[in-house]
């Protein structure tokens, strides 16, 4: 038995969005989920305790990171990943694939794995998918993902062919190469870029393959949103209803309520944390950049409709000084407010599905937010 098991709840009337739970050997996930990164065995700024209590059910770590830093043997020696960390949620690891597929020219792609540079001193490495499989398996992760490679955008239409037909290829010796069934499952991934027969193409190889879940990569890497949509829209529904579906690499408000709307049940993205970072704020009314001299003497909460321990507490005044002299608690508090305001969001998001009312809060959620439909 696979150790990770799909219930699809019910489908929203109104959009045919789907409500779901991921049942995994270190809980149940409720879904449609998003999912904080945290690339090196954290979530930047966060501790563990701190993303229970907003709400996270899952994270994500990068195994191309951790197998540079570090390095899978000590996190074996920890106990896996999980112990490493102290985190006893579900983990979703991704393959390394991305990470490896930007280092640009300090990779080179062969059949056999990518053969690359390490971003950190230069030493030589080889990450084939047997090799991915094998940290991913030392991790411990209940969620791995397949090395796939991730065609740039924009790219020549043979190059996406040949790289989609070499990321099933890939994914069948992943499948052979996986160990540890009992307590992990492999996920592939459907590629083809923005060519909606090559992305049909690679849906059917890749669900030809008997797995737990599918993904879809190669989307939101440059490309307009307007194209990401449809080219998602003719996409979901070659992949099969039973089985969790995982938009990659995708956090955006915006982005998330269109993906849920057209069958995707998980995400994941770095950028409430980087934004974060950068002194950047989701909030219920649109971005507020909390460094702008506007907010100088603004002494309201962040956004007035949200309850995060940030908003409770500090006003945008106090957060532009901390931002403005670079103290490491600006970071903080920004980032707790960032990740609980898309954890509420696709809280209520599940709501409305359930509801069966996603597109009336579509309609509501964007005109708050200054999107046009």
């Amino acid at each position: 038995m696979e150790a990770v098991r799909f219930e699809l709840i019910k489908t929203c009337k109104q959009s045919g969005a789907r409500l779901g739970k991921l049942h995994t050997p270190h809980g149940v996930i409720e879904t449609p989920i998003f999912m904080p990164v945290g690339t090196q065995a954290t979530v930047k700024s966060m501790t563990p305790e701190e993303l229970k209590d907003i709400g996270s059910q899952i994270i994500l770590s990068n195994t191309y990171h951790l197998y540079m830093r570090p390095g899978q043997e000590i996190i074996k020696k920890a106990g896996g990943l999980h112990k490493f960390m102290n985190w006893d949620k579900p983990i979703l690891t991704d393959s390394g694939g991305f990470q490896v597929f930007s280092l640009g020219p300090l990779r080179k792609i062969h059949e056999e794995g990518v053969e690359f540079r390490s971003h950190l001193d230069g030493s030589k490495h080889f990450i084939s998918p047997e090799k991915s499989i094998e940290i991913q398996n030392t991790l411990g992760s209940d969620i791995m993902m397949a090395f796939d490679e991730c065609a740039p955008y924009p790219a020549e239409r043979d190059y996406v062919k040949n790289s989609l037909e070499r990321t099933t290829r890939w994914l069948k010796r992943c499948k052979e190469a996986h160990t540890n069934t009992e307590k992990q499952s492999l996920f592939g991934i459907v590629q083809g870029g923005m060519y909606k027969d090559l992305r049909e193409q690679s849906a059917k190889e890749i669900t030809d393959i008997e797995l737990p879940g599918y993904a879809i990569g190669g989307l939101s890497v440059g490309e307009p949103k307007n194209v990401m949509y449809d080219v998602l829209e003719h996409t979901t529904p070659f992949l099969p209803k039973d089985k969790p579906r995982y938009l990659m690499g995708v956090g955006s408000p915006d982005d998330l309520i269109e993906g849920v709307i057209r069958g995707v049940d998980m995400f994941d993205c770095v950028l409430p944390t980087r934004i974060a970072r950068n002194g950047t704020a989701m909030t219920s009314m649109g971005k507020v950049v909390v460094r702008n001299a506007t907010y100088q003497e603004d002494f309201t909460p962040l956004d007035p409709n949200c309850d995060c321990y940030t908003c409770r507490n500090y006003s945008r005044a106090y957060l532009r000084h901390l931002v403005k002299t670079n103290e490491i608690l600006g970071a903080r508090l920004l980032t707790i407010h960032n990740l609980y305001f898309l954890l509420s969001l696709m809280e209520k998001v599940r709501e409305a599905i359930k509801e069966d009312r996603l597109l009336d809060f579509r309609k509501e959620f964007f005109s708050n937010y200054g999107y046009e439909i």
